[in-house]
């Protein structure tokens, strides 16, 4: 649903954008349907091989990204020696996973997996096997009360109790941080308790995907924002499968799992069980870089205030031989990114430079959990209470399959406009209206969005810091998302470059306005 604004705000804001619109629209024309798809068709090719965070194929995107920014004339950062900013990233390959239960040995990536990720190099064994439901010890809610772990291995299901239907560990009622970060957070628990190891259930995965199976046994790579003390914080453990969980355990795992999506929560005594396990576990670690590219434009009077311009460049890489394109996810947004970047540095080379420094930055591992961002946010080469402002683009090539209404080639999602500052809506409202005339739609800032799309791509990074952000969005989440049928054939240029455009429009008047934006609004306070 549109939201409307005040007429009067409105139009005086309206005033401000025209004042400046024959100036601004001599760029915001230089973004132009044939420039947006040269460089989709690169970004988007077979040579990039879907842009996988971690792979050859994201470094040589991140190359290409580069020498555009180069060529366009932008600065790198002072602080950085090129466009790139590297953040490291663990790469783990399998050594050894062997796991003996009651003197046999189970198939590996048929029978358990055990994840690479959050595995240390090690191995536990104990005789004593005991069932801790979730394995949550929380002041509403405690699966530890009545047992005794010490030297045992526990057993424990992914997910949290609810009453009457409800989850009730976070006072909104929504999942708490016993599902997200949830495992890492219980098997410390776990440790703390004394257990020497655990095995753990998967209630939505009875067995192992390939994907799984291919992520924790050949190898995979990970990033940590606070690398923690090997063995620290929690105890070894490995993923069971459901029909081979029933043949050890005196209990029926999916009776279990049946009772509790019923009654909420776990009903089983709480009772040692006589298992011998033994589990040892080996890996080999390295170290590789993955990179945030960024260039700015720097401003005038106000160049130590910063608007930046994001997008995401990476993507799923190649499974089972075929590569996933990523074209409107986010070969759109990167594209986005050089295309305004490459109108505002002609400005600048004109005379025309931005009051505010400009800072253009397509990153890395969004797909993987919005790595690149986090890193950024946490290691920031710019004050981020500095930052007026992050325009974040993904996703803005294609048209929702699920909207049946009239505007269907004409409109964007929005997303953040109702946070952090009340400002920032009313200048991309009027930028709109005066230039673009798109139909702006912020129905996925509903607090009820199911899909939750506020905490889904790198403009959350700097929201969570207390910069305003808006996020431009196509809503493509049926269709051809995260499939390799993403393809540049399928974009809508016409209704491609009218987005960028008005994107491109807001980014001008933030960067020139006096003041920054207000941050009047009330941090966010959910989490992803």
């Amino acid at each position: 649903m549109k939201k409307l604004f005040p007429i009067g705000i409105l139009l005086l804001s309206s005033a401000s954008v025209v004042a400046q619109n024959t100036t601004a629209t001599t760029y915001a024309n230089l973004i132009t349907q044939q420039s947006l798809k040269n460089h989709l068709t690169i970004i988007a090719s077979d040579d990039f091989e879907g842009r996988e965070t971690g792979t050859e194929g994201q470094r040589k995107a991140a190359a290409y990204i580069e020498q555009q920014f180069s060529l366009i004339g932008l600065k790198k950062p002072a602080s950085l020696k090129t466009y790139q900013q590297l953040y490291p990233l663990v790469k783990d390959s399998l050594v050894k996973s062997l796991l003996i239960i009651n003197g046999k040995t189970p198939v590996a990536a048929v029978d358990y997996v055990a994840p690479l990720a959050t595995n240390e190099n090690g191995k536990f064994k104990s005789n004593t096997v005991v069932f801790a439901g979730y394995g949550i010890n929380d002041a509403a809610y405690n699966d530890y009360a009545n047992i005794n772990v010490k030297g045992k291995i526990v057993v424990f299901v992914l997910g949290e109790p609810k009453k009457d239907g409800k989850y009730f560990l976070n006072a909104d009622a929504k999942l708490s941080e016993w599902s997200f970060p949830g495992i890492t957070k219980k098997l410390a628990v776990a440790k703390a308790k004394g257990a020497v190891g655990a095995l753990v259930i998967n209630p939505n995965m009875a067995e192992f995907s390939k994907r799984m199976v291919d992520n924790n046994t050949a190898s995979a790579v990970t990033f940590t924002s606070i690398p923690e003390p090997k063995g620290a914080a929690s105890v070894q453990y490995v993923l069971l499968a459901h029909k081979y969980a029933n043949t050890i355990l005196p209990f029926s795992v999916d009776s279990v799992i049946s009772i509790a999506k019923d009654k909420g929560m776990y009903t089983i005594k709480p009772n040692n069980y006589k298992i011998p396990v033994n589990f040892e576990f080996s890996k080999r670690q390295i170290i590789i870089n993955a990179s945030n590219v960024v260039g700015i434009i720097e401003g005038t009077d106000k160049k130590d205030e910063f608007v930046f311009l994001t997008g995401h460049y990476d993507h799923l890489g190649k499974r089972d031989g075929k590569i996933y394109y990523g074209a409107d996810d986010d070969g759109s947004g990167t594209c986005a990114v050089i295309q305004m970047a490459t109108a505002f540095a002609k400005a600048a080379a004109n005379g025309i430079k931005p009051r505010r420094t400009l800072v253009f930055m397509t990153v890395s591992g969004e797909e993987k959990g919005l790595w690149g961002s986090e890193y950024y946010s946490d290691h920031p080469l710019y004050p981020l209470h500095k930052t007026s402002v992050d325009l974040n683009t993904d996703m803005v090539g294609r048209t929702d399959t699920e909207r049946k209404t009239d505007d269907t080639l004409n409109y964007v999602y929005v997303v953040g406009h109702d946070k952090i500052s009340s400002e920032l809506p009313i200048i991309n409202e009027a930028a709109n209206t005066a230039n673009t005339k798109l139909v702006l739609d912020y129905k996925f800032d509903d607090p009820k969005d199911p899909n939750r799309i506020y905490f889904r791509s790198d403009h959350y990074n700097f929201a969570r810091k207390g910069v305003p952000v808006l996020f431009f969005y196509d809503g493509m989440l049926k269709s051809d998302y995260h499939k390799p049928t993403d393809t540049v054939d399928k974009i809508n240029f016409e209704l491609y470059q009218k987005r960028v455009q008005m994107i491109f429009y807001t980014a001008w008047d933030i960067a020139n306005r006096d003041n920054m934006l207000v941050r009047d609004k009330p941090l966010p306070t959910a989490t992803r």
